[in-house]
């Protein structure tokens, strides 16, 4: 059997579990799609939305990239955040990051020319802000473990501050959220509350440079 046969009979397998827990589970799926939650997250393997926090599907709409970033003129990113909150009224807004991300790491290494360099150049620019907050960490783990916290701050502040997410709430309320996940122990921390202290990085987009 090859692969693609493996998960082609996985998937009936799944189908059947789920119609014998939740009988027409299904049927209704196709006619409405109401979640209450926009997943931004790594698209790590290791990190699967729905699994994490225990939600079916249908309950979590997710967008994920390397290293689970909110660039402004990431037009895929944007287009899925106005789609979530303008089409779908999603009330929370969810970065994840997670420790050992090889987008972060890649982040803290010389640039090898690749594709990913690119992107991950977002990452770099944070570590060159926080190098002195990097650099206390003992170690080259604690190090990264610290950017991951600090991406996942700074990409809250990028959705707080996007045009989009500033319309919709002022029609209503709308949240975002920070958390970052342990994948040695599959923990999700909330990094909420120390977001704040990230919005000095960039200043100067902010009206009158407050």
């Amino acid at each position: 059997m090859s692969s693609i046969d493996t998960l082609l009979a996985n998937n009936k397998k799944w189908r059947a579990q789920m119609e014998r827990d939740r009988p027409g589970f299904f049927d209704a799926l196709a006619h409405q799609q109401r979640p209450r939650y926009l997943w931004i997250g790594c698209a790590d393997s290791r990190v699967p939305a729905n699994e994490i926090i225990g939600l079916a599907p249908g309950e979590v709409f997710v967008h994920r990239n390397v290293a689970n970033l909110v660039v402004h003129s990431d037009l895929n990113c944007l287009a899925v955040l106005d789609f979530a909150l303008n089409a779908l009224e999603i009330t929370d807004v969810i970065v994840c990051g997670h420790y050992g991300c090889g987008g972060v790491d890649a982040a803290l290494q010389p640039c090898a020319g690749r594709i990913v360099d690119h992107w991950v150049r977002h990452v770099r620019d944070i570590a060159k802000f926080y190098r002195s907050e990097i650099e206390r960490e003992t170690t080259p783990r604690k190090q990264s473990d610290r950017l991951c916290e600090l991406n996942v701050a700074v990409q809250v502040v990028h959705v707080r501050e996007s045009p989009i997410f500033q319309l919709a709430r002022e029609k209503r309320e709308v949240r975002v959220h920070g958390l970052i996940y342990d994948v040695a122990d599959g923990l999700l921390h909330d990094l909420t509350p120390t977001v704040d202290e990230v919005r000095a990085i960039e200043p100067s987009c902010r009206i009158g440079g407050q």
